[in-house]
C-alpha cells in the first residue's frame, strides 16, 4: 500500500482551502499513484474568529469539503484520510474531526480529536482549544484494505497510552494530521513521531501545516513524513506546500515485531 502525505498552508478562507486540497490531491495522484492520502489537521479553515470558524465548521455528510473529499476519493479510486475538518457540536462549540473515505466514496470512520490543546507556548503564544471546541471520547481505528489504520490528530502525539491502545486494538499504521507550531515542532516533532513508531512498532504518517496562519501570526513546523515501525523516515516533506509518499511493508512491520516482540514482553508496574 502506497500512502501519500499532503502539507498545506491553510488559511481563512475556505473555498480556497478546499481548493487547495483538492490540487494537492489531483498532483499526488498523478505523481505517486496513492491507494491512500492523508491531509493535515483542520485543512478547511485557520485563522479569523471564532465566529467564522464557526461559520466555517460543517455538519456531516452536508458540508462543502466533506462532499468533495469524499468526491476525490471516488474520483480517483483512493482513500482520503481528510485530516481534520470543524464538525459543528451542541452550543458554541465544534468538533476537530477526522473523516476517512473509501475508494468508493463511503465514509469509513470518524475520530473527533480527544487530547486538546491548551497551552502556553515558549514562543509567547497562548493556544486554549478547548474554548471552542469539544472533546472526543473514541479510539478510532478502521480497515484499509487488509490494513488496520489508527487515528489520532496533532496534541494527542504526547500521549503514548493512546498509541499503546491503538496498536493493542491491532493498528498497524497510525495517522498524525496536525498543525503543530513552529516553537515546539522543531525541537519534539520528529523526536516524538520516532518514539510513537518505535514504541508501538507501526507506521507513523505525520501529515503537517506549515508557514504563518492568522495574517502572518500562529507560524506552523511543517516536515510532514512517514516514519516506518524501526523508526527511520521513509519519507520526509520539504519546507514547502507539497508531498511526500512511501510504501507501507506490512512484511517489514512483522519482521520487525517478531525480532523485537515488546507487545508480548508488556507488563504494568
Amino acid at each position: 500500500m502506497k500512502i501519500a502525505t499532503l502539507q498545506m498552508n491553510t488559511q481563512d478562507d475556505k473555498a480556497a482551502n478546499i481548493a487547495q486540497a483538492v490540487s494537492l490531491i489531483e498532483t499526488a495522484v498523478e505523481a505517486e499513484r496513492p491507494d491512500l492520502v492523508v491531509l493535515p489537521e483542520t485543512f478547511t479553515y485557520m485563522g479569523g474568529t471564532h465566529e467564522s470558524r464557526m461559520a466555517a465548521a460543517e455538519t456531516f455528510p452536508d458540508g462543502e469539503a466533506y462532499r468533495a473529499m469524499q468526491e476525490q476519493a471516488r474520483k480517483h479510486g483512493i482513500f482520503v484520510h481528510a485530516g481534520s475538518m470543524n464538525e459543528r457540536a451542541d452550543g458554541n462549540k465544534s468538533f476537530n474531526t477526522t473523516v476517512v473515505f473509501d475508494r468508493s466514496g463511503t465514509e469509513v470512520a470518524r475520530y473527533r480529536k480527544i487530547h486538546l490543546f491548551d497551552v502556553d507556548t515558549p514562543g509567547g503564544l497562548t493556544y486554549l482549544e478547548s474554548e471552542t471546541v469539544k472533546r472526543g471520547e473514541d479510539i478510532v481505528t478502521y480497515d484499509c484494505e487488509g490494513v488496520t489504520v489508527g487515528c489520532t490528530i496533532c496534541y494527542d502525539l504526547r500521549f503514548p497510552e493512546l498509541y499503546a491502545k491503538l496498536a493493542a486494538a491491532g493498528a498497524q499504521v497510525i495517522m498524525v494530521p496536525a498543525a503543530f507550531t513552529l516553537q515546539t515542532g522543531k525541537d519534539h516533532w520528529e523526536v516524538l513521531l520516532r518514539a510513537r513508531a518505535i514504541e508501538t512498532q507501526t507506521y507513523v504518517v505525520a501529515c503537517g501545516q506549515i508557514f504563518t496562519h492568522d495574517n502572518g501570526k500562529r507560524p506552523c513546523y511543517g516536515h510532514s513524513m512517514i516514519v516506518d515501525p524501526w523508526g527511520t523516515k521513509v519519507a520526509d516533506c520539504s519546507d514547502q506546500v507539497g508531498f511526500a509518499a512511501a510504501r507501507i511493508d506490512i512484511g517489514y512491520l512483522e519482521k520487525v515485531r517478531g525480532s523485537m516482540p515488546v507487545a508480548k514482553h508488556h507488563v504494568l508496574v
